[in-house]
């Protein structure tokens, strides 16, 4: 099957703040002082955007100052209407500042993601809604635009997204479309497995128990790619019931017991007796993945499965370990490890499907080895906010 060596993949989420009159969903408020310091960043960055127009009006006061100054006229007569000139500066300096955090600040939330900027402009273009709505009437996702140039980039970000809304549609079809072949071909290669299977039932010998030991790691390979189509499905199947972890471990014990009897190698289970909230059939698919990887890697001795305090299922195995620096990686997709590399059959997808799969049911997978030693592979079943169908 596949390596041990596999790691976690962040799966970023959407930030789904909303825009244009819709109340943003209440945010963690950051600390006194880092508010602080975000609007001193952007006061900061407003007096440069404007430093132009205050030194105009810095030259305008000496010029005026110059020329009274040879017409021998008293300063004051300059420097009072400079005062007032300066007051009336500094309130309007507030009020488009303010204005001005404002937009900056509903920027900030089309900002944090493109999917929330996408769905502001489709739901406003739905209702008839143009670049200026100063002009139309209807309000936008974007703030009002102050020049020609702000609504000319507003319509380039319209069109931008309207775009990837058209990619998004385009890649959406074509992975529906090739999830719809795989299916199709994983029932179709399933009829020529059993009609094998079923020729070889009436002979019993070494080569065909070889054979139907290949014919199973086929299956196997199967169910591995419609596992990896259907990880990132907006359709699952999962159902969650409380089932009975022994049954399920029986089950995926059973599939390998021709491989124990034929490599002599020894299995110690100890039944659990409880039952775990879970979808029965995939983790029997993960309790498949690690058995057929213990059995790839394990040459003497045998494998224990048992349960470790309050709901850990552990399965160990006596082969020949994993190397440190590849331990904290082996979850990781497409990661192979020395052992991997030294295979030269590995996809590196085996465990990774392991780690996705558990997450999605809520549970969590970690491996202890010592090259040389073996390898634990321990499934910590225990759920939170989880109940039966």
């Amino acid at each position: 099957m596949d390596d041990r060596h596999q790691p976690e993949i962040s799966r970023n989420r959407k930030d789904s703040s909303q825009i244009s009159g819709i109340a943003a969903p209440a945010e963690e408020q950051p600390p006194r002082r880092r508010r602080i310091a975000r609007s001193g960043r952007f006061y900061l960055r407003y007096l440069r955007y404007h430093y132009r127009g205050i030194i105009l009006y810095m030259v305008f006061c000496a010029l005026f100052a110059v020329v009274f100054a040879l017409y021998h006229l008293p300063l004051g007569a300059v420097l009072y209407p400079a005062l007032l000139c300066g007051a009336l500066g500094l309130a309007a300096f507030w009020y488009d500042s303010r204005r001005v955090w404002r937009r900056h600040r509903q920027l900030e939330r089309l900002q944090a993601s493109l999917e929330t900027l996408t769905e502001a402009v489709r739901t406003q273009e739905a209702a008839g809604w143009r670049p200026d709505p100063r002009t139309d009437g209807a309000s936008g996702p974007f703030p009002a635009a102050d020049n020609q140039a702000e609504a000319d980039y507003q319509e380039l970000l319209r069109l931008l997204a309207g775009e990837l809304d058209r990619q998004t549609a385009l890649l959406n079809r074509r992975y529906d479309d090739m999830t719809d072949y795989y299916t199709v071909w994983a029932h179709q290669i399933k009829t020529p497995i059993a009609s094998i299977r079923l020729n070889m039932q009436n002979e019993d010998s070494d080569f065909s128990r070889l054979v139907g030991e290949d014919l199973q790691r086929i299956e196997q390979y199967v169910e591995m790619v419609m596992a990896f189509l259907r990880l990132d499905s907006d359709s699952t199947d999962y159902v969650f019931r409380s089932c009975d972890l022994d049954a399920v471990t029986r089950q995926a014990i059973r599939k390998f017991a021709p491989q124990f009897i034929r490599r002599s190698l020894r299995l110690y289970y100890e039944p659990t007796g409880i039952s775990v909230v879970t979808d029965e059939k995939w983790l029997c698919f993960v309790l498949e993945q690690i058995l057929s990887n213990s059995l790839k890697y394990t040459r003497t001795g045998g494998i224990e499965i048992f349960l470790k305090a309050p709901k850990t299922l552990c399965i160990r195995d006596t082969g020949i370990g994993i190397a440190p620096e590849d331990l904290p990686r082996i979850f990781e997709k497409g990661y192979t490890g020395y052992n991997g590399r030294a295979d030269k059959k590995a996809s590196g997808l085996g465990l990774y499907l392991c780690r996705r799969i558990c997450e999605n049911l809520g549970h969590s997978i970690s491996a202890q080895s010592e090259p040389g030693k073996g390898t634990t592979i321990l499934i910590d079943l225990s759920q939170q906010n989880v109940r039966p169908e």
